[in-house]
């Protein structure tokens, strides 16, 4: 999400099989896609472009464990809505409080694991960790003058080793990367976390791999993300289950900070991926997405997912943004509503990340 106002943003309530990205052969087109779900923010409050993440004051991560209910929000987009994937930001400073380099704060990481068990505990089918840090700490470029590919990397072998064995997790290497100035080098951190993952417990999860530009789908290709990350490989020179990780908007300046929407970006940016993915056997999942609670969004992300469901060969999965932490006056809320035992979902997910996931 390309925005700062992470940092304010508040609950408004209290309350597998896995896929291989480089097939011999593509398989028959499925109907739908594999993953569907939403965003569970709140531990990357705090968190903006530059890779500065708050930990104090009013803009700090959120415990949307004990806040917010993410356990009964999970189990209601799992079991009222048939949802089976949580995409789960987490800022890196939060969870090695604020030390470049440094081990997985007891408090802090105890503090996220709580979501990421309620997630594997949900009846979910995939649950994705995602480093929401732009690819900076601190408005250093990972890798590019930045903290070092290794302390990157260590972070993530860490989190290998408490998580790779659960078939579940996926590991989101980095929130949309931007304005990486080479992004050859950018490709050469991401290998780098990918052989730390691997080598680490971790042999078969799920790895996402983003390109720069926040990420675009849109820009995947001409940016030079496609050709770069294409080169990332398991230790023993295999793509399986390297996934490329895309986030794309539906506003006017691909932002989603508006809550209307204009494009559906099938022909803009689905498409011509898809193309590229199905050429190079590759596949990607869309992490980022969404709209305003408006019937223009209700249009175009609808539209949207019905591309993604009717390409499920290329496209894994999506997960909407956002649930958790976030108040019903946030942009682009996710969160659903509760009252007693009987959970509200907002009208976008009703209407397009649950209905076209169900085909209503």
């Amino acid at each position: 999400m390309k925005s700062a106002f992470l940092a304010v943003a508040v609950v408004a309530f209290a309350g597998s099989t896995l896929v291989a990205s480089a097939p011999t052969q593509l398989a028959t087109r499925a109907t739908k896609v594999k993953y569907a779900g939403v965003n569970m923010a709140g531990f990357d409050f705090g968190c903006t472009i530059d890779g500065t993440c708050s930990l104090t004051g009013s803009s700090k991560p959120y415990d949307i464990v004990q806040g917010a209910n993410a356990l009964g929000q999970m189990n209601h987009f799992v079991k009222d809505d048939t949802l089976n994937t949580f995409r789960l930001p987490v800022g890196w400073q939060f969870l090695v409080n604020g030390q470049l380099g440094g081990t997985l704060n007891s408090n802090n990481a105890g503090q996220y694991d709580k979501l990421v068990q309620a997630c594997l505990n949900s009846g979910a089918v995939l649950c994705i960790l995602d480093l929401h840090n732009y690819a900076r700490w601190n408005g250093q470029i990972v890798g590019q003058g930045g903290p070092t590919n290794a302390q990157l990397a260590d972070v993530w072998r860490q989190l290998a080793v408490k998580y790779g064995k659960q078939s579940k997790i996926a590991f989101g290497v980095m929130n949309e990367p931007h304005d990486i100035p080479d992004i050859k080098l950018w490709a050469a951190s991401v290998q780098a976390v990918v052989t730390a993952i691997r080598s680490n417990g971790a042999s078969s999860n799920l790895i996402l791999l983003p390109g720069t530009s926040f990420a675009s789908a849109e820009h995947f290709i001409d940016t030079g993300s496609a050709e770069a990350l294409s080169n990332v490989t398991n230790p023993d020179g295999s793509t399986t289950n390297l996934i490329f990780d895309v986030h794309k908007y539906l506003d006017t300046d691909n932002s989603g900070t508006h809550t209307e929407c204009v494009k559906d970006n099938v022909d803009t940016a689905f498409k011509p991926l898809a193309d590229y993915l199905r050429t190079n056997k590759r596949q990607a999942i869309l992490t980022e997405t969404g709209g305003g609670n408006t019937a223009s969004c209700q249009k175009y992300l609808c539209q949207q997912i019905q591309y993604l469901n009717a390409n499920a060969d290329v496209y894994i999965g999506y997960t909407g943004w956002s649930a958790g932490g976030f108040a019903s006056t946030y942009e682009l809320n996710e969160t659903p509503t509760q009252n007693g035992n009987t959970w509200t979902d907002t009208a976008l997910v009703k209407s397009c990340v649950v209905g076209a996931w169900k085909g209503v």
